[in-house]
């Protein structure tokens, strides 16, 4: 079996040519120029099985074992969510922010880092125009910090001695950063849950093979659904930020009214929504002075 015949049987059984291109060159490398290249039956076994994997539901990330994020190659499987285009605009307005808060060496934490990819994704860019950044990244989930500990090794080795520093903590949200930065982190930046629990049955089926806890949060206390993560992340930045400091937080589009309400009663000011690729309300800003 050639190649191009083998993409053609995946591209029909998924019926996602994009996705059997990703399998195929996960397996055989990429090649766009040898569609008549004999794929042996060791190679064609493994790739039936990956598309029957996806047949069946899994997440395409999770079957590969990794996913580009920014300038980052990930690991990822079922200890943690998968990256998304969503969460890279998240860093692209991190960054923004940071090169308004000026020069200097900041000092960064990011809450809930599941598999590390903001908080790495910082520190793979940072030293070209933060040098001296340096980055904490907490999570409640030992198997997520796990997974965030090898993509820092992962990341050093790809990206050399240029990464700057990372450092994890076990713990809800802030808690874990030493006490003695309190009131000098310059930038908090977070992806925490943010779907409602009602919303999860019609969530798809590979959505729903990433973990609950990492999707899914309670409600805030004016009742908005699943904005109960942002606003604990909110109120907990609030008494670590440096004045001036800024927080970064991914949110849904439908919470973005009843986000930046709750931003501003707690005292944050220059409150406002980014939009998305897409055009949707995806990134929470606040300022702290």
């Amino acid at each position: 079996m050639t190649r191009g015949e083998l993409t053609s049987e995946l591209a029909a059984s998924l019926g996602l040519r994009h996705e059997a291109r990703f399998i195929i060159e996960e397996v055989l490398g990429s090649s766009d120029s040898h569609r008549s290249q004999t794929v042996g039956p060791a190679d064609v076994a493994t790739i039936r099985a990956f598309a029957s994997r996806r047949q069946a539901g899994e997440p395409l990330q999770y079957i590969l074992g990794h996913w580009a994020f920014r300038t980052v190659d990930l690991l990822v499987d079922g200890r943690v969510l998968i990256p998304r285009p969503e969460t890279e605009y998240v860093v692209e307005v991190a960054l923004a922010e940071l090169d308004r808060l000026g020069p200097g060496s900041p000092l960064i934490a990011d809450a809930g880092t599941g598999s590390g990819a903001i908080a790495l994704a910082l520190a793979a860019e940072l030293p070209d125009r933060h040098p001296g950044a340096r980055l904490w990244a907490t999570d409640t989930s030992a198997d997520a910090l796990e997974v965030a500990a090898e993509n820092l090794a992962r990341v050093q080795r790809t990206h050399g001695a240029t990464v700057a520093p990372v450092r994890f903590g076990h713990g809800s949200w802030l808690s874990p950063l030493p006490s003695e930065l309190r009131g000098s982190v310059n930038l908090i930046v977070s992806n925490p849950p943010y779907v409602a629990k009602e919303e999860w049955p019609d969530l798809p089926d590979d959505v729903r093979c990433e973990p609950f806890g990492a999707l899914v949060a309670g409600d805030a206390s004016d009742g908005t659904a699943g904005l109960g993560d942002v606003e604990h992340v909110l109120s907990e930045a609030w008494t670590w930020l440096s004045r001036p400091g800024v927080v970064v937080i991914e949110l849904a589009p439908s919470q973005a009214e009843a986000a930046v309400r709750l931003a501003q009663a707690m005292g944050y000011v220059d409150v406002r929504v980014e939009k998305d690729l897409a055009r949707r309300p995806r990134v929470l800003v606040g300022r702290a002075r």
